[in-house]
């Protein structure tokens, strides 16, 4: 069986690492999961890692080395849980969104009219505002299981896609494979790297870190996405994050997927603002996206365009069913990539059971990041523009064939001990910070962000003054 650093490697097309460049320690189980999501993180931050230090020796001639601990990756997949802000009394306690919380209550699997079981997501308030108006629901566990148990789980999947909701009926992996999507994504790489057209080799600019000097724009939300340009920044990209200051937000979530960005308000139905992010995007590297299939397509900025304006642009499209396929119109999120591929079925032997962390965005998210560093190194080496394409389902189809392990406890987690080890502390626009540092370890360009978490909106349209701004870090 391949094992999953090696699939992660098979997309970089140049074999496996030298013999202890790339160190993997650790094990799973380290919460309450059967999946070893905490060893399948760590094999794809390996990847990170060798792809930068890739990108290292294109700059220096190089290598180095790379140590991750599954222990570790598998706290990443949880930082937003364990950020941490002071009370009044200055002592720090973890963070708590009480209407996030309240949304996770409701967002799980209930049982349908027909035997199965089905899973509606009310991630935003918009989003949440739609189902129930289907399930003719209120916002708690007893109304929205009592409204899920008048339907037929597929009737229920239909309706719910007719309005441009999320939700899912809870399937087995083998069931997945089975669907015509299923057969798509199952036969495509975890991470798909597409050349959008022909260009010249663009060296890997100067600067102290593997990617100082480049330039990347980030236009997503709420997970995967952030935490693609988050991991840019952790190693030295100039991340401009866009967002509309209409566009809802999850607070804890920004605070923690933001560090080492730049934030800048920008709304694309406007003409005078798109032109303004036509005008970034030539000057970019990087153009990552986390919309719903089609919608900037339609406003101009498709993989095509952004080639034509800026030949040389790495282009990323992250999305939960994937690019092609029946279903890869739909919108979706963590717990829906989870239901649909068999995760959510074999959470626990009693009942569908979600994952104790978000595992499929945190992986996505850094595995389209992979993807532009490796993409990043074909630039360099021959030219061209590129589109680099992940989902969460087929991460969560990664996640599920690494098979399982057996836990005791019920309720696992990070020692305070280990955490705190991983803590560092900024003091962002809000306030006092604590939260967890990157977790990954290179021998000479150890990650780190170079600037807090920013205040959303609070940074001009415009790239640092120059590109050797860099170099000063």
């Amino acid at each position: 069986m391949t094992s999953a650093f090696e699939e992660v490697m098979a997309i970089r097309g140049m074999g496996m690492p030298a013999p202890g460049e790339a160190t993997i320690t650790g094990a799973d189980p380290v919460y309450s999961t059967p999946f070893k999501i905490g060893e399948t993180c760590a094999a794809v931050l390996a990847g990170v890692g060798v792809a930068a230090s890739d990108l290292w020796e294109l700059k220096t001639g190089r290598r180095q080395s790379v140590e991750i601990d599954a222990r570790r990756a598998a706290a990443a997949l949880r930082s937003s849980t364990y950020m941490q802000r002071p009370d009044a009394s200055g002592a720090f306690q973890n963070v708590v969104n009480a209407n996030h919380e309240a949304m996770i209550q409701i967002t799980q699997p209930w049982p349908t009219k027909d035997g199965r079981w089905f899973l509606p997501h009310f991630g935003l308030p918009h989003l949440q505002k739609r189902v129930l108006g289907v399930l003719g629901a209120e916002p708690n566990p007893a109304s929205v299981a009592a409204a899920v148990a008048t339907w037929d789980a597929m009737d229920l999947e239909a309706a719910i896609d007719e309005i441009r909701a999320c939700g899912a009926m809870v399937r087995s992996n083998d069931e997945w494979l089975a669907t015509e999507h299923g057969k798509v994504l199952a036969a495509k790489p975890i991470v798909e790297i597409i050349k959008l057209g022909d260009s010249d080799p663009e060296p890997m600019p100067e600067g102290p870190r593997p990617l100082s000097g480049i330039r990347a724009l980030d236009l997503t939300r709420i997970l995967a996405g952030p935490i693609c340009g988050r991991t840019l920044a952790e190693h030295g990209a100039d991340v401009l994050m866009v967002t509309a200051e209409h566009l809802p937000q999850i607070a804890e979530h920004v605070m923690d997927t933001s560090h080492g960005k730049r934030s800048t308000f920008l709304d694309l139905t406007k003409a005078e603002d798109a032109a303004t992010l036509k005008r970034l995007a030539a000057d970019a590297d990087v153009f990552s996206q986390g919309y719903r299939p089609g919608m900037l397509h339609k406003l101009g900025f498709a993989p095509e365009d952004l080639a034509a304006i800026r030949p040389g642009i790495v282009y990323c499209s992250i999305s939960c069913f994937g690019a092609d396929g029946p279903f890869s119109h739909r919108a979706g999120w963590e717990q829906v990539a989870q239901t649909v591929t068999g995760i959510a079925q074999d959470g626990s032997p009693e009942r569908p059971k979600l994952l104790p962390a978000a595992a499929n965005d945190y992986t996505t998210g850094y595995l389209a990041a992979y993807g532009i560093l490796l993409a990043l190194a074909r630039r360099a080496r021959d030219g061209g523009s590129y589109h680099v394409r992940v989902s969460l389902c087929q991460s969560g189809m990664f996640i599920y064939r690494q098979g399982k392990v057996a836990y005791a406890a019920p309720e696992m987690d990070l020692s305070e001990t280990e955490l705190d080890a991983l803590r560092i502390e900024t003091t962002p626009h809000h306030g006092r910070l604590r939260h967890l540092g990157p977790v990954l370890r290179l021998s000479e360009t150890q990650p780190h962000w170079a600037r807090p978490t920013p205040k959303l909106g609070g940074d001009r349209a415009a790239w640092l003054e120059a590109r050797a701004a860099a170099a000063a870090e």
